[in-house]
């Protein structure tokens, strides 16, 4: 944790292929967006999945519209993750799921009834490091998520009002903090507003945030994003112009937060859309390639 750290700037430019570094990610992409095409997508990613097994889904408000349907997450958790429990946090702002009797009142209304849902900050918290931190040096989180030895996270990919996109930076990030400590920690500053953070900062927390429980599962964690019904937040319905727009934002690559193991190979996320970009391949994954600049 640096003291009087600054945020980042330039955030909303898009950067070149050309002019990034690093390494490149395997990504796998389909434009069968069903549950068939995401259990295609998921068999892709899923090598280091086992023990218990948590998947960390966004079950979204009382009738929310654009949450992952429920029909596919059924058939994906019957046919290959059975016995897993979706995982949960209850909410830093009121509303349908602030605390945790609200919370499963809106599961119910959702449907979400096919296997069990950890709310995993019902009981209580636990501090996970932030290893080489900008902002934090330890993130609260959900103390149940210390009971799952894998997590697949199964992500409804959208934009995000004060931070650019959503994916699945911010399912882990925002989604497995605590709801009272860990998300106040992200979203407020101690003598500021309830959303008093926004933009680059707001980024970098969720990064960190996600960096602290990505840490703790290891190589025990895959990606799956759907791109259906994009909005630019997770609230409301799809809009014209928003779908092209965030298609095109999700092909540049999240600034990888410090102190992130560079040399360490990560879990190939895997992604659902509606048609395909130049150079995308249904469910085959492009080859890794060195950038300039990269580590190791």
């Amino acid at each position: 944790m640096q003291e009087n750290p600054r945020p980042g700037t330039g955030g909303e430019r898009f950067v070149p292929y050309d002019e990034r570094t690093g390494n490149e990610s395997i990504v796998y992409f389909t434009r069968d967006l069903s549950a068939a095409g995401l259990r295609k997508a998921y068999a892709k990613v899923n090598g280091t999945i086992g023990g218990r097994v948590g998947i960390k889904l966004h079950t979204g408000e009382k009738n929310g519209p654009n949450i992952i349907p429920r029909a596919w997450v059924r058939e994906l958790v019957e046919q290959d993750l059975p016995g897993a429990s979706i995982i949960e946090t209850n909410t830093y702002y009121e509303g349908d799921r602030y605390t945790t009797e609200q919370h499963r009142e809106t599961l119910a209304v959702n449907g979400w009834d096919f296997c069990p849902v950890d709310i995993i900050d019902d009981k209580g918290t636990a501090d996970l490091p932030v290893e080489g931190g900008k902002w934090f040096d330890h993130m609260t989180v959900g103390e149940g998520l210390l009971d799952y030895d894998s997590m697949v996270t199964l992500t409804h990919f959208k934009g995000h009002m004060m931070g650019g996109f959503g994916g699945s930076n911010k399912n882990i990030g925002i989604g497995c903090a605590d709801g009272r400590i860990g998300k106040k920690a992200i979203h407020s500053y101690p003598d500021g507003g309830q959303w008093s953070i926004a933009t680059e900062e707001l980024m970098e927390r969720i990064s960190e945030s996600t960096k602290a429980t990505i840490d703790h599962f290891g190589r025990r964690v895959c990606y799956v994003n759907v791109m259906r019904n994009m909005s630019v937040d997770g609230h409301r319905g799809d809009r014209p112009g928003v779908r092209r727009h965030r298609l095109r934002d999700a092909r540049g690559r999240a600034p990888r937060p410090r102190g992130a193991h560079r040399d360490s190979p990560r879990p190939a996320p895997a992604l659902l859309h509606a048609g395909a970009r130049h150079g995308q391949r249904a469910l085959r994954a492009g080859r890794p390639r060195q950038r300039r600049g990269a580590h190791g």
